[in-house]
């Protein structure tokens, strides 16, 4: 690290005009020689990710601290620059109640760090659920929940209500598809859905984005061959991948349950269709969460292989959520409540937002044996996200954890 001209005289002016407790800066990052500019984000009441980036330099009072070490008595300070001990302290910091903004970013360029991660958006964004880190990942799930407690925005696992499922539907399944110029996967998605053996009726229903490199002709084709294959063009020009699915769970021919395939991945096997639904009817739940395999296209597994997201309990796991960046899949949920709750129009973390609006009421099923194949090309939509990318999906998902939170607050209240 290099420290930039007055870099700890202006974080220790601006700690000592605002009082806050922990002042954070925007730095510079040197990758391969080059010098990128690196914005850290605003802190917000849902930056409860241990992830959360304030860079590699902190200035925390000295107040903060000692309040802290003395919940702590026998911490040493190497385990308290530890990954899982600062993500407690910034958690501790931030419920102090002493200064209106106990944490404050400070939006200069003060100080520059060589960056040795090189990989790139989409070989990073798995990291949380690499065995290697599961000792940590625990940690820190430890830490989230206490400090949820602390707010009063804590999930127990006995406010949570099972789903009685309506009568109505002339399909107990929907497959649902977005895609916008995919001629390269998207029939082997659509064929890999209508290949489901089921005990039931279901269809496959494509909202075809308005596609222009032959991916609509395609479906026109498959149409014509299988009746249960529903090719929906939308009206609208705006819509992300939500709206997309808002669309066709709106649509008359939609299932009891719509599930997802996504217009780059395939389902595993013949029988995956079958045993989402088989666990939707067996723990009357709103949400059904799948396990997945990372494979390239000639279907070889890729690091870190299967996701199967088994940090998540019946116990802790619509806790834990607000913790981590994902739930998993394939995903599917009741159409009902789906129709009720409703997507958000974007193209990133709108099952996210989802995922964490059901935990807050309903029960949420989990299969953690592999039932997708997510094959990763370039390009897939987060194959290589540039940092201020990844910074303004980062910034969408804790604004969805803020209002979760929020949410969470309200419902403790009701």
């Amino acid at each position: 690290m290099k420290l930039g001209y007055r870099c700890c005289e202006r974080m220790v002016q601006v700690g000592r005009q605002t009082g806050a407790h922990l002042v954070y800066c925007d730095y510079y990052a040197m990758k391969a020689g080059e010098r990128e500019v690196y914005r850290c984000l605003d802190y917000q009441l849902g930056s409860v990710r241990d992830d959360f980036d304030m860079g590699a330099l902190l200035m925390v009072s000295d107040t903060a601290l000692s309040q802290y070490l003395a919940l702590h008595p026998d911490l040493s300070m190497e385990q308290l620059t530890r990954h899982a001990t600062l993500y407690d302290l910034r958690l501790f910091i931030s419920r102090m109640t002493d200064v209106p903004q106990p944490i404050v970013h400070l939006g200069e360029l003060l100080y520059t760090v060589e960056e040795t991660d090189l990989r790139k958006s989409g070989q990073k964004q798995f990291d949380y659920v690499d065995p290697r880190n599961a000792e940590v990942q625990r940690e820190c799930e430890r830490i989230c929940t206490e400090h949820l407690r602390a707010i009063g925005a804590w999930i127990s696992p006995e406010s949570v209500h099972d789903v009685a499922y309506s009568e109505g539907f002339e399909y107990e399944a929907s497959v649902i598809i977005p895609v916008r110029n995919r001629v390269r996967t998207i029939e082997d998605a659509v064929r890999s859905a209508l290949s489901q053996q089921t005990s039931f009726p279901f269809n496959v229903i494509v909202v075809d984005n308005h596609s222009t490199d032959g991916t609509t002709e395609v479906l026109e084709r498959l149409k014509g061959m299988d009746s249960r294959l529903v090719h929906i063009i939308p009206k609208e020009n705006d819509l992300g991948i939500g709206g997309c699915w808002d669309l066709a769970i709106r649509h008359e021919q939609c299932g009891r349950f719509a599930v997802q395939l996504d217009s780059d991945d395939l389902y595993s096997g013949t029988d995956s269709l079958q045993r989402i639904v088989d666990k939707f009817h067996q723990e009357h739940c709103a949400m059904v969460i799948g396990s997945y395999r990372m494979c390239d296209f000639q279907l070889q597994t890729l690091p870190p292989g299967l996701i199967d997201h088994k940090e998540w309990t019946d116990e802790n796991g619509r806790n834990n959520a607000l913790r981590i960046n994902g739930l998993g899949a394939p995903r599917a949920f009741y159409t009902p409540l789906l129709r009720e709750q409703g997507f958000p129009n974007t193209s990133y973390g709108e099952d996210y937002a989802l995922g964490l609006a059901f935990s807050r009421r309903y029960r949420i099923g989990r299969i953690y044996e592999e039932l997708y194949l997510c094959r990763r090309w370039e390009g897939n939509s987060d194959a290589a996200l540039s940092h201020d990318r990844v910074n303004a999906n980062n910034q969408y998902k804790d604004s969805l954890r803020t209002m979760e939170i929020l949410a969470r607050l309200k419902y403790g209240r009701l």
